[in-house]
């Protein structure tokens, strides 16, 4: 296998993940989701120093996050956030060995640990779908 190859089989395994399945949707979109949040950390982080640089600019700058435009991308931020700490907490118990039990010695036919996974998986999300949805009527609720 050639560099290149093994380079590009490298971020696809890093984007999709080397599992498919419910688990690795789940593994794709914590990446997403991860690297949504820290762009919107970046962006806060730049919006807060701009007072150090002057009060009008913050000022300005604060204002054109009350824009219907800025006002919109709350929505996906809050699903990301939602998204990202439920499936953070279920891959926490999954890892630290809840939901799955001690590793066992591999002896035919295996037994995959998915029977297991697979209900935190869906409890979680559901809660992440909770967590989304009423999220979103105090964002409406409250809204500038």
């Amino acid at each position: 296998m050639s560099e290149s190859q093994t380079t590009s089989s490298g971020y696809v395994r890093w984007l999709f993940g080397s599992r498919h399945g419910l688990e690795g949707f789940l593994y794709l979109g914590h990446r997403v989701s991860g690297l949504l949040l820290l762009l919107f950390v970046i962006c806060h982080i730049l919006l807060s120093s701009s007072r150090l640089i002057s009060m009008e600019l913050w000022a300005d700058l604060m204002l054109m996050t009350r824009s219907p435009w800025v006002q919109v991308l709350h929505y996906p931020m809050l699903a990301a956030f939602a998204f990202h700490a439920m499936n953070g907490i279920r891959l926490l118990l999954v890892e630290t060995g809840f939901f799955i039990g001690r590793p066992e010695q591999q002896v035919y036919p295996y037994h995959g640990s998915i029977t297991r996974q697979r209900p935190l998986s869906i409890v979680m999300m559901l809660l992440a779908g909770l967590l989304i949805i009423t999220g979103e009527l105090d964002v409406l609720r409250y809204a500038h």
